[in-house]
């Protein structure tokens, strides 16, 4: 469905004689960005579909396409993901099960990729690891973590790698950019039952991922990318503070020595 929406752009841009700058000023962007809706590398968004379906009196063509596009597993959902993190400027997440891929040391992301049976361990664990060199630049992004309670009771790789694990947390909790809280069990129901999600800034605009067995789903579309946003803040709003966070994990640390 992508792959036949670039092919379309490039059509009716042709067809209409537009150069890409041309066609940039309807999408409100630059040529090169023309370029790369037309190569397949982005993935043109609901407002710029219907700003062509406008200019080009297409019919709602290609917000069509777009809406059905978004509805189907991309099986290269992994590597689009991981384009948007490595440029991002502030990454959100929320996990009620695992400790978030970013801040997993090497003996837990092993102990997952062995437990999921993955073909290729080492290898997956190599790029999982790779992932985290963004947290290492001068410039790093942002990074805000809401943690459930119910993440530390998962006995993931045992008592030494969970240590281990915990006592990374601390030590990352401590870095500038990165703000760790947890969203305690007394907190009770609340939005993060739902399961796992991700809010990336990309360029002053968001997108959001929710995580699946086998996959996972991109949110392209400014207000389903909003309401997400809302969505954490009011989890963030039942998460202890940022020194009782450490504090607690401190705790269980030290309780498994």
């Amino acid at each position: 469905m992508w792959a036949w929406i670039a092919y379309d752009l490039r059509f009716h841009r042709q067809k209409h004689g537009m150069t890409g700058t041309e066609a940039g000023r309807i999408l409100n962007c630059v040529r090169s960005t023309v370029s790369r809706l037309e190569s397949g590398e982005l993935k043109l968004d609901e407002s710029q579909a219907q700003a062509l379906d406008r200019h080009w009196e297409t019919g709602g063509h290609f917000l069509r396409l777009v809406t059905y596009a978004k509805l189907g597993h991309d099986p290269d959902w992994l590597k689009q993901y991981e384009d948007y993190e490595a440029s991002a400027s502030l990454i959100k997440t929320y996990d009620g099960q695992l400790i978030p891929s970013l801040l997993q040391t090497p003996e837990y992301a092993r102990a997952l990729l062995v437990a999921g049976r993955n073909p290729d361990v080492e290898g997956a664990l190599e790029r999982r690891m790779a992932r985290q060199a963004i947290l290492q630049r001068s410039d790093p992004p942002d990074l805000w973590v809401l943690l459930a309670e119910t993440v530390f009771a998962v006995d993931v790789g045992g008592p030494e790698v969970m240590r281990k694990q915990l006592e990374l947390l601390v030590e990352a909790s401590k870095r500038p950019n990165v703000i760790l809280r947890v969203v305690p069990n007394s907190a009770g129901a609340n939005e993060g039952l739902d399961g796992p999600f991700k809010i990336i800034r990309v360029r002053e605009k968001d997108v959001a991922f929710v995580s699946a067995p086998g996959g996972g789903r991109l949110i392209l579309g400014l207000s389903e990318a909003q309401s997400f946003g809302v969505g954490y803040d009011r989890i963030g709003a039942d998460a202890l503070s940022r020194e009782s966070s450490r504090s607690l994990i401190a705790h269980l640390m030290e309780a498994m020595t």
